[in-house]
């Protein structure tokens, strides 16, 4: 949790006392990468509290090896303590009151230098943990752009903003939230931007949580956030772009960062939010635009297809005469909504198997799955070649969907829309999909309309979303985040 309520205690003089503490509750001497060096220095002891797998090793030595010089050029007289701050060779030295504190540092990956005879210990920040180098995510590739990416150290995540918008006015509000796992949350604003209600709203929410620990991190937090519930359909954004982050706090986002975590959360969002990819904004706007609608189309057909060619199938004088070749030419035993069913939940085995393949073999694995059992499923009369079709197409424009989120919610929209066809037929298409419109419609994220700019409409807004628009043409940002400063350029430019 943020706060505590547990005793503070402060830090005792005796460091063997400090020392006992340690060994009795957070198991020095039995964790073997928990350590403490001891040092004499003015005939007074010094010790040294770190954990080896989250400092840098050659940090901690050049600072042992500066505070032991002090034996040779100070006085016994001399203030020890100002004295071993003065000389601490580093840029992130820290005074802490308590002994909770020193036991927060040292697990965090600080090294904790405690004195003999005083009061505050000197936390340094030496941390240097375990995790890949920046690179591009595998969700949100581009054939040209940046290909750096967030990972799992939140201090490396936050740089590569940073190194984005060198802005004094961005803030990166930092809070531990875990009894047990006392996670780092970083809140990420432009102050002069983001609207103050929802930075306030979000900091709160965060500090409320009460839990052992956050090993899920970002999506844990979401949960605490938004309190989503079933509803499938994702109420913020993930990105693991630095530049798309970037892009999102100039326009008035807030953005959170969890540590561990290489996926950043992008607050608030919409539903037209989960269909913008960086790819569009890295090529020119009729070739951004063209990709936008193309994207558009696919996600239209993941919904609609297969429940609208189901009710032709159903209800064959709806066809056109012209359209009629559409329908199943072959005869099956098997009712059609239940090869549809079984085709589109197949399909998601296969994906579900080529996520869980190693990569050299998962290519082999789909091309066996798509070719072997997609054609001897239909010789043998399984399902006829149409229903195959169908949902390959529709399949195939799941994976358009930027949102990995998103595509997973619109293939459940689309079996309850099968479902709605099979029960009821052509009133079922069209009840289905007020209902799912009417659904849309009222999901609210952190009070924002999710079909906006759509509903309400806003046209200037909604125009932005249908054709990407040059970066000299964008000149405000999105009224739906309250932007304090509406504007993106100054007016005169």
């Amino acid at each position: 949790m943020a706060t505590t309520t547990k005793e503070r205690h402060p830090i005792p003089e005796s460091v063997d006392e400090i020392e006992k503490y340690f060994k009795e509750r957070i198991g020095l001497g039995v964790s073997f990468d928990l350590g403490v060096r001891k040092l004499k220095i003015n005939k007074r002891s010094v010790h040294l509290y770190y954990v080896n797998g989250l400092c840098d090793t050659s940090f901690i030595i050049e600072i042992m090896e500066t505070l032991l010089r002090i034996n040779e050029h100070e006085k016994l007289s001399t203030n020890l303590f100002n004295n071993i701050e003065n000389n601490l060779v580093h840029q992130s030295v820290t005074p802490i009151k308590t002994l909770d504190e020193v036991v927060d540092q040292v697990l965090s990956g600080l090294m904790v230098v405690v004195v003999e005879g005083v009061q505050t210990a000197l936390s340094i920040d030496v941390r240097s943990y375990p995790g890949r180098q920046p690179q591009e995510p595998d969700t949100e590739k581009v054939v040209r752009g940046s290909r750096d990416g967030y990972v799992e150290n939140i201090i490396v995540n936050t740089a590569l903003t940073r190194r984005r918008i060198r802005d004094e006015r961005l803030r990166f509000e930092i809070i531990k939230v875990g009894e047990r796992s006392k996670t780092d949350i970083a809140i990420a604003y432009i102050k002069d931007i983001a609207d103050e209600d929802l930075v306030e709203v979000i900091k709160k929410e965060i500090k409320a949580i009460k839990i052992d620990g956050l090993t899920m991190a970002e999506k844990a937090v979401e949960e605490f956030l938004l309190k989503q519930g079933y509803n499938p359909y994702p109420l913020v954004r993930y990105t693991e772009r630095a530049d798309v982050g970037a892009t999102h706090l100039l326009e008035g986002h807030v953005l959170i960062f969890v540590d561990t975590s290489p996926s950043v959360i992008i607050t608030p969002s919409t539903f037209f939010h989960h269909l913008q990819h960086a790819e569009e904004f890295r090529q020119s706007p009729a070739v951004g635009t063209f990709v936008r609608w193309v994207r558009f189309l696919g996600v239209i057909i993941s919904l609609f297809l297969l429940p609208l060619w189901f009710l032709w199938v159903l209800e064959p004088h709806l066809l056109p005469e012209k359209l009629a070749f559409i329908g199943p030419n072959d005869s099956t035993n098997i009712p059609i909504v239940i090869q549809l069913f079984l085709a589109d939940i197949g399909l998601e085995f296969l994906r579900l198997a080529a996520i869980h393949t190693p990569t050299p073999l998962s290519t082999a694995m789909g091309l066996i799955a798509a070719v072997l059992i997609g054609q001897i499923a239909v010789d043998v009369g399984l399902f006829v070649p149409e229903v195959i079709l169908y949902a390959s197409l529709a399949t195939v424009g799941t994976f358009t969907t930027p949102s990995y989120e998103l595509s997973i919610a619109n293939k459940m929209g689309r079996l309850a829309l099968l479902v709605a066809v099979a029960l009821f037929h052509a009133p079922g298409f069209v009840i289905g999909n007020t209902l799912y419109f009417l659904f849309l419609a009222g999901i609210r994220s952190l009070n924002t309309p999710y079909l906006w700019p759509l509903l309400p409409f806003n046209p200037q807004a909604f125009l932005q979303i249908i054709i990407r628009t040059s970066v000299p043409g964008s000149k405000k940002r999105p009224s739906i985040v309250h932007p304090k400063n509406r504007f993106k350029q100054p007016a005169n430019s």
